[in-house]
């Protein structure tokens, strides 16, 4: 059992070991593999719902350096999903906030942080040093998230992408050397809405979600807002970490696109797809048949 302080708080007073702090994943790490962790970089876009839990969750596996970047502030109706959103931080920077809550869990923590966002100017340095990209923008932010994964793929950088949808998880893994992200989503040239078709088809291909959104009125492609929950982003964060903990030190398998998983607890269902040419596929093919009308307001979700 695990033996607890007793009295309250632990004593600010206290100095901080970083080989004490992250002694609890020893056993399903190995000293020398949380050494490496403790070393290693990792980038996060977006610092919001899944983004700001992503950054915890890996700060508190050990994961020693970060670069991360958001241009957002927190606001009220951020409360029921982003680890940052208190009444004490409405109205300040995100990656401002964050950053304070990873030194409070390391305070050796080397963040480097990007409060402009990530521009064609600074996505470089975004990436420099870097050993994973961990996507956590905006859903409608497509023109910035393309831009993220490409710079990765071509700097040879793994890059990951786990999506809050629904009460569940859908993650992606895109491999240096394997199919990339305009491969396997095949959004170039197309409309905005024909891109954001896209994106849900690829992302979800197995839909998980699709039969208990109560409220569609709620989702508003015109002024990009959609519902997400706390649970997802929890369910997020958590694959995430593993996927990340596993490129990081070369364990196990992980299976890149043109694979997907997707974890929906609503309905505790698990599914892996494999799509082959990505969205050209003809699975996916009819799955942008069902999806377009709901974008263009012509169909209800069933």
């Amino acid at each position: 059992m695990d033996s607890w302080p007793r009295g309250g708080c632990v004593s600010q007073t206290n100095s901080f070991d970083y080989g004490g702090a992250f002694s609890r994943n020893v056993g399903w790490v190995t000293g020398a593999e949380q050494q490496k962790l403790r070393n290693s970089r990792v980038a996060i876009a977006g610092l919001g719902g899944v983004g700001g839990a992503h950054l915890l969750t890996l700060a508190r596996l050990g994961v020693g350096n970060f670069n991360i970047a958001d241009f957002d502030g927190f606001g009220l109706h951020n409360f029921n999903r982003q680890v940052g959103a208190f009444m004490s931080t409405i109205g300040r920077p995100k990656a401002e906030v964050v950053a304070e809550m990873v030194r409070e869990i390391n305070p050796e923590a080397d963040i480097r942080i990007f409060s402009q966002g990530v521009t064609v100017d600074n996505l470089d340095e975004f990436l420099r040093d870097v050993d994973v990209y961990v996507d956590g923008i905006d859903f409608f932010a497509l023109p910035a998230r393309r831009m993220l994964f490409k710079a990765s793929y071509d700097k040879g950088i793994p890059a990951l992408t786990a999506a809050p949808l629904g009460m569940g998880v859908s993650f992606l893994y895109f491999k240096p050397g394997g199919m990339s992200f305009e491969k396997y989503f095949r959004v170039d040239g197309r409309s905005e809405n024909e891109q954001y078709a896209r994106f849900i088809a690829g992302l979800s291909p197995a839909m998980l979600q699709r039969d208990y959104l109560v409220a569609p009125q709620a989702v508003n492609f015109q002024e990009r807002r959609g519902p997400s929950t706390m649970m997802s982003c929890d369910l997020c964060a958590g694959v995430m970490g593993v996927a990340v903990l596993k490129v990081l030190l070369g364990r196990g398998s992980l299976r890149p696109a043109p694979w997907a998983m997707q974890f929906d607890a609503y309905h505790q269902k698990i599914k892996f797809t494999w799509r082959p040419f990505g969205n050209a596929n003809p699975i996916q093919q009819l799955m942008l048949l069902l999806i377009r009308p709901l974008l263009e307001g012509r169909a209800k979700p069933s």
